[in-house]
Formats: structure tokens, C-alpha cells, sequence
């Protein structure tokens, strides 16, 4: 199983996901799974179409949202992370190869709403290091206030 790690009471983030992940995440009370990963960065990623497949096995709205590392902080990706948090049905999990990206695209999405120091805090509780996105989280959070 993937390790799960929690931003906020109904947002999660995760590693790459296996079709095996599938049923224990929708056992968790998982509700959607948003795909941050492109198709093809690897030979042994699941696909997107295979992943959606096995989320609505288990009754869980999929979204395939990706986003290459070069992109993530660029607005149009942040949009879409931060429309995704408004309007699918939560508890939503984030996910891409490491989990990185995915806490990359929360933390500048959520910002205005939580505060730039917030998410820095808990993306380090979950394990991941932005600091040095801060002026990036920053900027997103004003436009998105704005």
C-alpha cells in the first residue's frame, strides 16, 4: 500500500498508486482520487485510464489532473489543484510519483485559505520540504485572494 499522508481533514496525498490501492483507499473513506502524474514518465507507472478503471471499481470519483515537474508552479495547474479542492467530493487524495508534486500543487492552492506558513508546516509534517517554494506559495495565495 502506498504511504497516505494527511494535509488537511479531507485532503491527502500519496505516492505512486498500484491498482492493489485502490480498495484500501476507498476502505479509508477516500472519496476521490485526483491523478497528478502525466502518463509515461515511466515504464512502471499505472496508467491513467487503468487507474480510473479501478477507482470506479470501488466508487470513487477519478481525475486525471497532470502536471510535469517544470509546470507546477505555473497558474493554470494551481487553478485546476484549487478548483479540484473546491468542488470534488472529499475526502480527496492527491497523487504522482512521490507525492511531492501533488503537495507542491495543494500548498500554493490552499495558501490564500490557510496561510502561506500552514501549509509549509503541514506539507513538512507529511514529509515534504517546501520552504523553498515559499515566494511562489506566496504569490498563488494573492492571486487566488484576490
Amino acid at each position: 500500500m502506498a504511504r497516505i499522508a494527511q494535509l488537511e481533514d479531507n485532503v491527502f496525498v500519496a505516492a505512486q498508486l498500484t491498482a492493489d490501492d485502490f480498495a484500501d483507499i476507498a476502505a479509508r473513506g477516500i472519496r476521490t482520487i485526483v491523478n497528478n502524474r502525466p502518463d509515461g514518465e515511466a515504464d512502471d507507472q499505472l496508467p491513467s485510464e487503468e487507474a480510473e478503471v479501478a477507482a470506479l471499481r470501488y466508487g470513487l470519483v477519478y481525475r486525471h489532473l497532470p502536471v510535469t515537474n517544470h509546470d507546477v508552479t505555473e497558474d493554470e495547474p494551481v487553478a485546476a489543484q484549487a478548483k479540484a479542492l473546491r468542488d470534488l467530493p472529499g475526502p480527496v487524495l492527491f497523487y504522482c510519483r512521490s507525492g511531492n508534486r501533488s503537495t507542491i500543487l495543494w500548498a500554493q492552492a490552499s495558501a490564500a485559505r490557510l496561510g502561506t506558513d500552514t501549509v509549509l508546516q503541514r506539507a513538512a509534517q507529511a514529509g515534504y520540504q517546501l520552504e523553498e517554494l515559499r515566494e511562489f506559495i506566496d504569490d498563488h495565495a494573492a492571486s487566488i485572494a484576490a
